[in-house]
């Protein structure tokens, strides 16, 4: 649409800006912070933990590496996980964990404790009806 004194680019850029701020309000990405701590003691499993937290505030960084995990249109990423927990694990291991492995003797008795740990790092996360995709931030 034009203008009376002919400004058509002042029209356009008007309409651009109301459709970007529509279609990036529908497209943007939730960020979670995900850690994970797997503790082995003697060579038993002695605890596992999976924490995470929506971020109160933006990540920086751009993400790589993705998963995709079915969610049937399940918003809360703890249930996806949790439905899908093998396969995310997995997934986990191979970003890279840290490990801390300490062992000793005494008295002839063997002891050791290994725990491998991912710091806490934020994930974006993004939703839809069939998949949740899941990227760590580099």
């Amino acid at each position: 649409m034009r203008s009376r004194d002919g400004n058509l680019t002042f029209s356009l850029s008007i309409c651009t800006i109301i459709l970007t701020t529509l279609f990036s309000s529908a497209l943007t990405a939730d960020e979670y912070f995900i850690s994970y701590r797997y503790v082995i003691k003697d060579a038993i499993l002695y605890n596992e933990s999976l924490l995470i937290s929506k971020a109160m505030k933006k990540c920086s960084g751009s993400p790589y590496n993705p998963i995709i995990l079915e969610s049937d249109g399940e918003k809360n990423l703890h249930e996806i996980i949790s439905k899908k927990s093998e396969e995310f694990i997995h997934y986990i291991h191979k970003l890279g964990l840290h490990v801390e492995h300490n062992e000793k003797t005494t008295d002839y008795k063997n002891s050791s404790t290994t725990i491998l740990t991912l710091k806490t790092t934020c994930f974006k996360v993004d939703f839809n009806d069939n998949f949740a995709k899941i990227a760590p931030l580099k």
